[in-house]
């Protein structure tokens, strides 16, 4: 018996990506197969197709790294899953918990691992991850990628809390889930946004102050200002080195700035000194573990957080989620739902 799964190649851009028959797989020992019902796209599935991503597509690779169904089937051994669950898959494969290595990052689903843009996924028995049970499959299948590297931004090495404040910039989907995580760790949020229409959909989402660059330029000021001259006491930039300077400029005395995103780009002139006599701390995350995905799901599931999602598309038009992702300028996620 056959299914469906689309397949690509790097350097090829969405002419890379093809549908083919599927077969059902068969788990191996600590394998779960799982019935997929919805998957996601992130910046780094666009950039896997471009070559661009720091790791190499393998090629023939099943695409995507965010996605959530119904476990189907159990390898022998396989004790973190039963059949029925719903689950999601960790974005690496074996980072379990504890530092990363270039060796467990280099091991992921949607790269060199089969991922979640078919209608079977075969995950290994450590990757699989239980989601909330309040959100919908849609909802569940944003967590894995943009989900829980602003949960890492947010949360560690220390959680964002009261009496704090958050300063986002950028209004991707890392960014939005930012705004979120910080609300719901009780931190004071300001965001920072090109149009008034993002800026009235943040305040909408939880954000307590939105700083419309467009119309102010130098917002790094403004957020000086909205802090009473102090900045901010954690800065997670979504943007990368070309807001680096502003941000920092934002930044409060012994601030941690976290910058998000693999998008490569130029460093600025501006960055030749940007830190002035402030000591803070200039860190970039790679996603997380899976114990950090489980301590973000169980902190979703007790706030009833709900992801944001810009649009919806089936499974027969997966290149056209494609196409709006990377040129419809989406406000959250874009989800492809599987029959």
């Amino acid at each position: 018996m056959n299914a469906l799964a689309y397949h690509v190649e790097s350097l090829r851009g969405l002419d890379g990506l093809s549908r083919r028959a599927q077969e059902i797989p068969v788990p191996g020992p600590h394998q779960v197969v799982v019935r997929v019902r919805a998957t996601s796209l992130n910046r780094r599935d666009v950039m896997l197709l471009e070559g661009t991503y720091p790791l190499p597509l393998k090629a023939d690779t099943v695409p995507l790294v965010d996605g959530v169904g119904e476990v189907v089937a159990l390898g022998d051994g396989v004790t973190r899953a039963a059949l029925g669950d719903r689950v999601a898959g960790s974005y690496f494969v074996n980072w379990i918990d504890g530092p990363q290595s270039l060796a467990l990052a280099a091991e992921q689903y949607g790269a060199n691992f089969d991922g979640w843009l078919a209608e079977y996924i075969v995950l290994a028995e450590q990757s699989v991850v239980h989601v909330p049970a309040h959100l919908t499959d849609e909802e569940a299948a944003t967590l894995t990628c943009a989900g829980l590297v602003a949960w890492s931004g947010v949360a560690k090495p220390v959680p964002a809390g009261a009496g704090e404040t958050v300063l986002t910039v950028g209004t991707g989907p890392v960014g939005l889930f930012a705004v979120q995580h910080a609300k719901m760790l009780g931190a004071r949020v300001i965001s920072i946004t090109s149009t008034a229409d993002k800026a009235e959909r943040l305040r909408k989402l939880g954000a307590d102050e939105v700083v419309d660059r467009a119309s102010t330029p130098d917002w790094e000021l403004a957020v000086q200002e909205l802090t009473g001259g102090l900045g901010a006491d954690h800065v997670i930039d979504a943007v990368g080195m070309l807001t680096l300077p502003k941000s920092v400029a934002a930044a409060a005395y012994d601030a941690r700035i976290t910058l998000i995103g693999a998008k490569a780009s130029e460093v600025p002139a501006a960055a030749a000194d940007i830190f002035g006599g402030k000591y803070l701390s200039i860190r970039r995350v790679a996603v997380g573990s899976r114990t950090d995905y489980e301590a973000m799901n169980a902190t979703i599931a007790e706030h009833g957080l709900r992801p944001v999602i810009d649009s919806v598309f089936p499974f027969d038009r997966a290149a056209d989620a494609y196409r709006h992702f990377m040129e419809g300028d989406p406000f959250g996620k874009v989800v492809i739902t599987v029959p």
